[in-house]
């Protein structure tokens, strides 16, 4: 434990709140009454008061944030710098760093000096009642971990052998397969499906997604296009391909980029094939808010 007046030494680097975690913040005295004496009425607060020079505040502060990470917003840590913040240290008499309060129903009802090791901070908690909670739906897709495109393919093949009759089954099979490059796989098992899935926003994805991938059967490697372009702006049949590869390599934006530029050069290449290149990717590209931002740029070229 350190006292606050026992130290001239140079600032140190400082454990701050984690500003992308929405259960750490730091506090200021305008703010506090707002965001820890009346947020503390519906969920515990742990104010931890720290200080820049202050060594065993290096180590509780990670600490302290680690679980308020992992209890999911069970409890909510208010970051106070007694440096910056002296009056409202000195309302609450701190007179050492770290020091810990925990306020519920706005009102302190215990705390502690010092840094606790992470077993003896979980017993504090669970002593007040306080467990970790489930993860809110967006915290749980943030750490959901990224789905392996193969061993995705293998589930469902699982799923399809089991279920021979679902053709919605069959059609995430489809989408998976042109993920790993399994175009032949992929496009065979399409035509075998239902009449009544043809319309389903994953088939007309999935037969885009086959229109680019067959353009890219004989094509040169991106370099090679690339150079092509270089050498001739123009060359609206290498942009073409290009974009298509990166489409199917997953770099949508710079498939787009190609598209849109071939539109700009000339709209009516090969019966309007830039535009209709445009929406073929519209159909393929997931990411909506990228979709809707070259929607408005191919309207202002075409209108």
């Amino acid at each position: 434990m350190i006292r606050l007046d026992a130290f001239g030494t140079p600032p140190a680097s400082a454990p701050t709140a984690d500003a992308a975690s929405p259960h750490v913040f730091d506090v200021t005295l305008e703010r506090f009454e707002a965001e820890v004496l009346l947020k503390s009425k519906d969920v515990p607060v742990l104010v931890d008061f720290w200080a820049t020079w202050c060594g065993p505040c290096k180590t509780l502060g990670p600490i302290l944030e680690k679980l308020a990470a992992e209890y999911h917003g069970a409890f909510l840590l208010a970051k106070v710098d007694v440096d910056k913040e002296q009056q409202l240290a000195g309302y609450f008499q701190i007179r050492s760093v770290p020091t810990v309060m925990l306020l519920k129903g706005g009102q302190i009802v215990d705390g502690f000096p010092g840094a606790l090791p992470e077993g003896q901070l979980k017993a504090f908690l669970a002593q007040h009642g306080i467990t970790p909670a489930e993860p809110a739906a967006e915290e749980a897709a943030a750490e959901a971990p990224p789905v392996d495109p193969e061993a995705e393919v293998i589930r469902l093949r699982h799923a399809v052998a089991d279920a021979p009759d679902d053709g919605a089954l069959k059609l995430d099979l489809v989408l998976a397969l042109l993920k790993v490059g399994a175009a032949a796989e992929a496009e065979t098992l399409l035509d075998a499906l239902p009449a009544n899935l043809a319309t389903d926003d994953r088939a007309v994805k999935a037969r885009a997604r086959l229109g680019f991938a067959a353009l890219l059967k004989d094509a040169p490697p991106a370099v090679v296009l690339e150079q092509a372009i270089a050498a001739n702006p123009d060359d609206l049949r290498a942009r073409h391909l290009l974009g298509a590869r990166c489409i199917v390599e997953g770099d949508s934006e710079a498939g787009l980029v190609q598209f849109l530029e071939m539109l700009k050069r000339n709209r009516a290449y090969e019966d309007g094939l830039p535009k209709k290149a445009l929406i073929d990717a519209f159909r393929v590209v997931d990411d909506e808010d990228l979709v809707g931002a070259y929607r408005r740029k191919m309207a202002t070229v075409l209108f």
